[in-house]
């Protein structure tokens, strides 16, 4: 299925959406008529405590999880439309994911680690761009390396060259310096500004007010609104 253009080159496109939870007859209203959106090329962060419902809305950005109502378009594609198997497959072609844990395989090397993305969705010489991106997030020595061999800060610089290799539309990052010292913390922040000089969009899910400064808009939730 391939992606369609839009005139104003909105990534993200989140109309009037709801999301509920519901268990034993209880129900949560976990996101409450929320609208964003997020053009090609910005940086952007969505900043709130636990419990605001920023994970659910990174879940239902990332086509991890459905809504209810509403509408949401990613770069131009109605997601809602989507059987699961044409979201699983969208999903890898236009997102990148970078996540607070890393979720690097630790029995397979740092390059092989890159080129999972590669494994279900075409990628043209996968294995020269991977090193491409080793060698521009500084990492390329430890290609050969096993993740319990390098340091937390190199392994968020792998996921962060993972979620690149498909050249996605969106890096929706999670958390990601949540489990780094905050002097690695910055550090792999300054990647993301380097990614978005690039030209990249980038979504970055927070709920530390430093963190999100480094993005140049911030998007507050809480309970479930934006605010």
């Amino acid at each position: 299925m391939g992606k369609k253009t839009v005139p104003n080159e909105l990534v993200i496109d989140i109309n009037h959406l709801h999301k509920w939870y519901r268990n034993d007859g209880l129900e949560f209203h976990a996101l409450d008529d929320v609208s964003l959106q997020v053009t090609k090329g910005e940086f952007v962060a969505i900043v709130g405590p636990s419990g605001s419902g920023k994970s659910t809305l990174m879940n239902v950005i990332g086509c991890l999880d459905r809504y209810e109502e509403g509408t949401y378009r990613l770069s131009g594609q109605e997601v809602g439309l989507l059987n699961d198997q044409e979201l699983a497959h969208y999903r890898g072609k236009v997102i990148g994911f970078v996540f607070q844990s890393f979720n690097l395989l630790e029995r397979y090397s740092v390059l092989d680690n890159v080129l999972l993305p590669s494994f279900y969705v075409h990628v043209d010489n996968p294995k020269e761009r991977a090193f491409e991106l080793l060698e521009l997030l500084d990492i390329a020595d430890k290609a050969n390396n096993l993740p319990s061999q390098i340091s937390g800060g190199q392994k968020q610089r792998v996921a962060i060259a993972r979620s690149l290799l498909t050249n996605p539309d969106l890096i929706l990052a999670d958390e990601p310096t949540g489990n780094l010292d905050s002097r690695t913390g910055r550090v792999v922040l300054e990647i993301f500004d380097k990614l978005h000089h690039m030209g990249k969009t980038l979504l970055l899910i927070t709920h530390d007010v430093a963190v999100a400064q480094y993005a140049h808009r911030q998007i507050n939730i809480l309970d479930g609104k934006i605010v």
